[in-house]
């Protein structure tokens, strides 16, 4: 009933396991950003788009172009300010899996201590490996 290498072999890999988990997460969170900077890149170019007809002759009145650029102005800021709550959000959560982890550490370096103790002062359980 002695405690072996296998078991400790297996906690290791189920430690390797959820830090896998936790950088599955942290992709979607990137992906997210990813995806608003993607939309930030488009409304640019469209101001720009409209900007330069604008500059070529366009027949819009100027009230109307400024409206247009106004609008799309305040787009690109919501779109940024979403961006910067959901990286302040991965930022936070990382910050918890992060303590979390180091606190699942600390308990399993305890517990193989222990078993190794317990392993190597208890006399009836060598004697029966």
């Amino acid at each position: 009933m002695s405690i072996g290498g296998s078991s400790l072999r297996v906690m290791e890999v189920e430690i390797d396991e959820k830090s896998i988990g936790e950088k599955k997460m942290l992709e979607s969170f990137y992906r997210r950003a990813s995806e608003a900077e993607e939309r930030l890149a488009r409304l640019e170019a469209t101001i720009a788009l409209k900007q330069d007809e604008s500059n070529n002759g366009s027949d819009k009145s100027s009230q109307e172009i400024s409206s247009m650029v106004d609008h799309f102005k305040s787009n690109l800021d919501i779109a940024q300010n979403d961006l910067t709550t959901e990286r302040e959000k991965a930022a936070t959560e990382i910050k918890k899996l992060v303590a979390e982890n180091a606190k699942l550490r600390y308990r399993i370096s305890h517990i193989l201590r222990a078993l190794r103790e317990i392993d190597h002062s208890s006399p009836l359980l060598n004697q029966d490996a």
